[in-house]
């Protein structure tokens, strides 16, 4: 005969699974993203979304990363690499960066200021053998001893009065327009001079150094400022508005102002580390994104144009060393960058109170089409000034007029 506790231990192995399952059961957790409004949008739903709005843009593949609290939550890939092959686009398809390559760069000039190799507030004059306009490539500033004014910050901050490339100039001449570090005005001029500068100052070529201080160490396999034999086997060509494949570019100058070479896991893994103060320290990151000059203009671009514009001042707009800046959203301060080029439309975006971003590659001159119903409706990002960006679709029209 069973004993009493026998009996009551084979009933709970009997009922155990019918109480078990009477009982109300957890709601299986659907990934999704928190937008910056605190709202959610799952990852599927983002997905069908971005499809959808990458469709109707005729944007031909983009990738896309979304990073929450410091980590990413959402890396895709959409539509092809390369259009006339039909090749697919994947999270590892290596991108040109274009112009996103300049806030890499200002990282690494970070770094440099960190060990004591550089003062951002020093003459670049300090650095040179000899003054810049005995150099070739510089000898349109002889007799404008102004250059001695310009700084490493004040070339990162795109203050230096420089137009974005001296080949835009009527004469084709590089010109300083007006005092250095007391105007706004982008220039890819400046990036190229400090990397000159720094390449002068070290000896060494500026693809070597960023691969040694920021790309091994990180990991970064798929990025490099020069080409790479191995990215030919998974890489994106570019493609026109029409939609036409006009293929990639195998860069052997490395140019801080946009010849980087990346991906999307790749770009992700150093946005992390950049939020993580992996990549410099919190400090030195701070100073990195403190306002250097405000911006009241209407359009970014043509860059030596001054019409007055109430979007930028709305959100703090602003430029920091390296980076643009909005200093007054009900986000919090964010930190941003574009890139443009022939074929390739990027741009990225972090929120720091909550180390949210945004990153957005693609290989078509429509890229930008898709940017601000994507920001806005997966990150929840309102305050991106739009026309100052040309990220409308009049602003991009009359864009491509000037290119």
């Amino acid at each position: 005969m069973k004993s009493p506790v026998s009996v009551a231990v084979l009933f709970s192995f009997i009922l155990a699974p019918v109480l078990l399952a009477q009982q109300p059961q957890p709601k299986p957790t659907i990934p999704s993203i928190q937008r910056l409004d605190g709202t959610r949008i799952s990852i599927a739903e983002a997905e069908r979304f971005a499809q959808k709005t990458l469709d109707s843009s005729n944007v031909t593949g983009a990738q896309i990363a979304i990073i929450d609290h410091g980590k990413r939550v959402w890396v895709h890939s959409f539509g092809l690499r390369d259009r006339d092959r039909q090749l697919p686009m994947d999270n590892d398809t290596a991108m040109w960066a274009a112009s996103i390559t300049k806030s890499v760069f200002a990282c690494f000039v970070m770094q440099m200021v960190e060990s004591g190799e550089l003062n951002l507030d020093a003459s670049i004059a300090t650095y040179l053998p000899k003054p810049l306009p005995e150099y070739e490539k510089y000898k349109d500033l002889a007799g404008d001893d102004r250059w001695r004014k310009i700084t490493p910050r004040i070339l990162l901050s795109h203050t230096a009065g420089f137009a974005n490339f001296t080949a835009l100039e009527p004469d084709g001449k590089l010109h300083i327009h007006w005092e250095p570090g007391t105007r706004y005005a982008y220039s890819g001029e400046g990036i190229n001079l400090l990397q000159f500068v720094i390449e002068q100052k070290t000896g060494r070529s500026l693809a070597d150094m960023e691969q040694e201080r920021l790309f091994s160490p990180l990991g970064m396999e798929h990025t490099s400022l020069v080409w790479q034999p191995k990215f030919a086997a998974d890489i994106a060509g570019g493609h026109d508005p029409t939609g036409k494949y006009i293929g990639y570019s195998e860069r052997t100058t490395p140019r801080a102002a946009g010849s980087m070479i990346t991906t999307i896991n790749d770009l992700t893994t150093f946005t992390e580390a950049l939020l993580a103060g992996k990549v410099i320290r919190p400090e030195t990151r701070n100073e990195m994104f403190k306002p250097v000059v405000f911006i009241p203009f209407k359009h970014q671009f043509p860059t030596l144009l001054d019409e007055q514009g109430a979007e930028g001042p709305s959100v703090g707009l602003a430029y920091g060393t390296g980076w643009g800046l909005l200093t007054k959203t009900k986000y919090g301060p964010a930190f941003f960058k574009e890139g443009h080029g022939d074929g390739a439309q990027n741009y990225m975006i972090c929120f720091v109170r909550s180390s949210t971003c945004m990153i957005l590659l693609t290989n078509s001159d429509n890229g930008e089409f898709a940017f601000r119903p994507l920001l806005e409706t997966i990150l929840g990002d309102t305050v991106t000034p739009w026309e100052w960006e040309n990220y409308t679709p009049a602003g991009i029209m009359e864009a491509r007029k000037h290119n």
